[in-house]
């Protein structure tokens, strides 16, 4: 069953009682990594492994994202700075125990390429907030597959 999480903003990122930040070296420049992210939301599910599908609401201010294995989220963009920042809330979703949930991911020039680094914020019951820091190596490693993917589709195309 999908119910509303609390709508926080961007300075959740650094409040919120679980905060996984992850980075990662890629060479796409910064600008097109960030029309990847903010732009080409159905390229999402290309990209990201867990990303089963995902479509741009509301001329691009909102975001509908279903992951494999059924997980949804209603999503509010917060910030799309180019080339710098792309950020969204999760408004309703039907993961269990959660309350609150911001991503953000930054981007900075890193010699030829770009650094990216994504921070995901949450709270939610205790056993959400513990699923969550056990689950961090694991999406560390989902988002350095994604990025990896990322890059390659960047490079490889026109």
């Amino acid at each position: 069953m999908a119910h509303r999480l609390r709508p926080e903003g961007l300075g959740f990122l650094t409040a919120a009682p679980v905060r996984l930040v992850f980075a990662r070296e890629v060479a796409a420049p910064p600008e097109r990594v960030f029309r990847a992210l903010a732009e080409d939301v159905p390229g999402w599910a290309a990209w990201f492994p867990a990303v089963a599908s995902a479509r741009p609401l509301d001329g691009g201010a909102g975001r509908d994202v279903r992951l494999r294995g059924g997980t949804r989220f209603r999503e509010t963009v917060l910030a799309a700075t180019e080339p710098e920042v792309y950020a969204y809330r999760v408004d309703v979703t039907n993961a269990p125990g959660a309350r609150a949930l911001v991503e953000e991911w930054r981007l900075a020039p890193a010699g030829a390429g770009t650094r990216v680094c994504w921070t995901f914020a949450a709270d939610g019951t205790a056993a959400f907030r513990g699923v969550l820091r056990l689950a961090r190596p694991g999406m560390g490693r989902t988002f350095r597959d994604a990025v990896t993917r990322l890059d390659r589709r960047l490079t490889e195309l026109p």
